[in-house]
């Protein structure tokens, strides 16, 4: 049996509830929310794999930039506002930066492709050495390898977005 108490204003209510299971720890509920956030930005960006790239584009419906592809999967579940640029996602004070060693799935991927700016391409790592990314026009929203020399050249850098601090 475990207590289980609601407050209402300056009372507090407190009940018997039986429990079938250990309640999870501080950390383990963490771990657990985060997986939960993690997987639930992987779901919205597999789904749009194969739609198009379109330049400013943030929305399923009409296809993704870069940023958007980023945007659209990480708004709704992160406390802080998500920018609307590569150059700014890099540059996020809510962001940690992430050695290549230690890219988790969810994890955002920088490029300088254009030599303007600290970074003016950005996908999400997936795991293995993949991404996922909104290249540019004429090709659609896919998985890339790290590890191909073009990103390898370009590589400026990575940053996490998800944890217990900044996850809603």
């Amino acid at each position: 049996m475990t207590e289980k108490c609601t407050r209402k204003g300056r009372k507090t209510h407190c009940v018997q509830v039986k429990s079938s299971s250990k309640p999870l720890s501080i950390s383990e509920a963490h771990k657990a929310r985060m997986q939960k956030v993690q997987k639930t930005a992987m779901s919205k960006l597999m789904n749009q794999i194969g739609k198009p790239y379109r330049w400013g584009g943030s929305s399923p419906l009409t296809g993704f930039d870069c940023s958007g592809l980023v945007y659209y999967a990480y708004k709704d579940l992160v406390k802080f506002r998500i920018p609307r640029t590569a150059n700014e996602m890099y540059h996020l004070r809510d962001a940690s930066p992430v050695k290549v060693a230690e890219l988790e799935s969810g994890d955002l991927v920088f490029f300088r492709t254009q030599g303007r700016g600290t970074a003016d391409h950005v996908g999400v790592y997936v795991g293995n050495g993949k991404f996922i990314q909104s290249p540019r026009s004429g090709q659609d929203i896919q998985i890339s390898s790290l590890s191909e020399d073009y990103w390898q050249r370009h590589y400026v850098g990575a940053r996490r977005v998800v944890t217990p601090s900044t996850i809603r």
